[in-house]
């Protein structure tokens, strides 16, 4: 019989890249989104479930479980993609930002995980992969709060991991590092971005740091099916191991993160954004 897997945030990106990859593997696919009525192409693929899940709404999350389930029998595999980045000097940013940040990256997974878990432990088995970000290992200004929704993923998988080995379910993280190019990702998060009432003696810096994250947006080369090939092999590669990183590992944050000592990785850090 075909595995069924469910992908959050299934309207774009990753996860709409990731619907078409686990589609075309056999898989039948949950694919949700907070907008199900909008879509007119996935819906028509076969063994595609196109129904809705926002992750800011407890019951949306239950119902989308059970269509799937009632749709394909059961559920195999979660992949928790939905997530935004939001931008923007600390300062700046209002408190319901901040909280709506860590609201869909952080609580939202973990309000759909503890949803699925009774499925799951009913079966004896399933496997859970959340999408993280090389931004949940090295930091960056101007998303301290998007990285700090990352590391608290990090975290909350990492040591979830180990108590759901215990009972026969595996837990995964994908980690894109380096920039996904033609995702909505970068849009959302310009549209969000938080300068209104920046004090101006940040000025001088933001316009710094802009022109860094500019110059890094157009080596962008990784694309939402790189990353979606990777997810799809974490499903099926029958290991436990926790951490996929997808990236180019020669170069980058990631690299200066893991190869240098903590001295230095400031220093070349500050280098860039001061």
């Amino acid at each position: 019989m075909s595995r069924t897997v469910l992908i959050t945030g299934a309207s774009s990106g990753i996860g709409r890249a990731s619907v078409r990859v686990f589609q075309e593997a056999g898989f039948n696919v949950v694919a949700t989104m907070r907008r199900p009525d909008a879509e007119t192409e996935i819906n028509q693929l076969a063994n595609v479930l196109v129904t809705r899940l926002d992750v800011e709404d407890k019951a949306s999350i239950e119902a989308a479980i059970m269509a799937g389930i009632d749709r394909f029998g059961g559920i195999d595999v979660l992949v928790n993609n939905a997530g935004y980045g939001l931008y923007g000097i600390f300062e700046s940013i209002p408190e319901e930002k901040l909280r709506h940040q860590f609201q869909v990256n952080l609580f939202g997974v973990m309000d759909t995980v503890r949803a699925i878990l009774p499925h799951f432990r009913k079966r004896g088995s399933g496997t859970i992969i959340n999408v993280s970000s090389g931004a949940g290992h090295f930091t960056l200004p101007m998303i301290s709060a998007y990285c700090s929704s990352k590391f608290a993923l990090e975290g909350f998988t990492e040591a979830l991991s180990y108590e759901l080995l215990a009972i026969g379910i595996d837990v995964k993280l994908i980690i894109p590092h380096g920039g996904v190019g033609e995702t909505a990702f970068q849009q959302r998060a310009a549209d969000d971005f938080a300068n209104d009432g920046t004090p101006a003696d940040y000025l001088p810096f933001l316009q710094k740091s802009v022109e860094t994250f500019a110059r890094l947006g157009t080596a962008l080369t990784m694309t939402s099916t790189d990353v979606a090939n990777v997810i799809h092999e974490a499903s099926i590669d029958g290991t436990q191991r926790l951490r996929y990183f997808v990236g180019d590992m020669s170069n980058g944050w990631l690299k200066a993160r893991t190869e240098l000592n903590e001295e230095d990785y400031i220093t070349h850090m500050r280098e860039k954004f001061l």
